[in-house]
């Protein structure tokens, strides 16, 4: 395989291209791989992470936050001995695997606004 050129065979390409949706699904949502940014970087409370991710409703985070539990990126931890009663979200060991691929977006998301914003 030539490194400048993907190339792949039909099964190849058919494989890649499921394997993306999959990923896609998990994490395509406008506010997903935010929430994860701030989960990952250490926001572990409802209202941090509601102020960490700008924008998103109170309604659309709790949605996202069920969703990266059920897809095994978060823990939601209850403290009921605490009063009031404290609620925490916490990335899994597994959440770390996507550490490179936000990374790599950011990279990519940076160098694509630079391109822009100069050649234009």
């Amino acid at each position: 395989m030539n490194k400048n050129k993907l190339e792949y065979s039909p099964v190849q390409c058919t494989n890649r291209l499921s394997a993306t949706e999959d990923a896609i699904y998990v994490l395509g949502g406008r506010w997903t791989i935010r929430v994860m940014i701030a989960i990952l970087g250490g926001h572990r409370r409802f209202n941090d992470l509601q102020r960490a991710v700008k924008g998103i409703s109170a309604k659309m985070l709790s949605s996202e936050l069920k969703k990266l539990e059920v897809n095994l990126l978060v823990e939601r931890t209850v403290f009921a001995d605490q009063i009031p009663v404290i609620v925490e979200y916490i990335p899994t060991e597994y959440s770390q695997s996507l550490k490179d691929i936000i990374s790599a977006l950011a990279e990519w998301g940076e160098k694509h606004k630079t391109k822009i914003t100069t050649d234009n």
